[in-house]
């Protein structure tokens, strides 16, 4: 599991969509081989391999693979720290993910903008994109594990958003070149025909671009990465291995 731009705990994995200009794994160099689900009083991680595949956190106490831990009381004091500093990272990682959907929403309404749209294109591009942004946004609101995110989810709603929207502009555009060639403007008939054919192509990635946006948000969080993986260090499970609950490299 790569850790990504939008968040639960630590972030919830969304894989290269454009509601995320760069993920923490590449930003911060952050990675974690484990799901993530937060409870109100415990936090749990679980991977099908290698061992331990559960790591429980409750207030300093940890179990592994459901066997109590014992700890020096340094050690329960860390993981108690890093409980409440995952914690406290949630609503920060949240509002950058909030965040890309509001930057998302208003790169559709340039695109719209600069494409000259018929105003009733115009306004029915803003409600599909509003009912996505609304899906996605209650979505991030109600999720509390990584798992509500697998199978790329993050990058279903963004082929679906471009799926959607695709033949709507590109329907537009060749009604704007046929009034075009009515006119006897060949020249800009044939370029927004161009325009229209590019688009499934074209679209996504200009969006992408506009997302690169969000990387300062996206790297303010690092220092608290950073510190979560410097207070797990050491610590072992039940039957000695490193927990590794996330990486940090250069």
């Amino acid at each position: 599991m790569r850790l990504r731009c939008l968040a639960v705990a630590l972030i919830l994995p969304l894989t290269s969509t454009v509601l995320c200009a760069q993920d923490l794994a590449t930003t911060c160099h952050a990675t974690s081989s484990y799901d993530l689900t937060v409870t109100p009083d415990h936090l749990l991680f679980d991977r099908s391999q290698p061992l331990p595949r559960q790591v429980e956190l409750r207030d300093g106490a940890l179990r592994t693979d459901g066997t109590a831990v014992s700890l020096r009381p340094d050690d329960e004091d860390r993981l108690a720290l890093f409980e409440r500093e995952l914690r406290a990272l949630v609503p920060r990682a949240k509002a950058v993910a909030y965040n890309g959907v509001d930057m998302l929403v208003a790169a559709m309404h340039d695109e719209a903008a600069r494409l000259s749209l018929d105003p009733n294109t115009r306004t029915e591009l803003d409600q599909r994109v509003a009912a996505r942004a609304a899906e996605l946004k209650q979505h991030l609101a109600s999720s509390n594990s990584t798992h509500d995110w697998q199978g790329n989810l993050a990058d279903q709603y963004a082929n679906q958003l471009v799926s959607d929207l695709t033949p709507l502009l590109a329907n537009d555009l060749g009604q704007q070149a046929i009034n075009a060639a009515m006119t006897g403007d060949l020249q800009a008939a044939a370029s927004l025909r161009d325009t229209a054919a590019d688009l499934a192509t074209q679209l996504r990635p200009r969006l992408e671009q506009r997302m690169q946006a969000l990387s300062p948000q996206v790297q303010a969080l690092c220092p608290a990465v950073q510190r979560l993986a410097e207070l797990q260090q050491g610590i072992r499970s039940a039957g000695g291995q490193p927990l590794n609950l996330l990486q940090v490299g250069q």
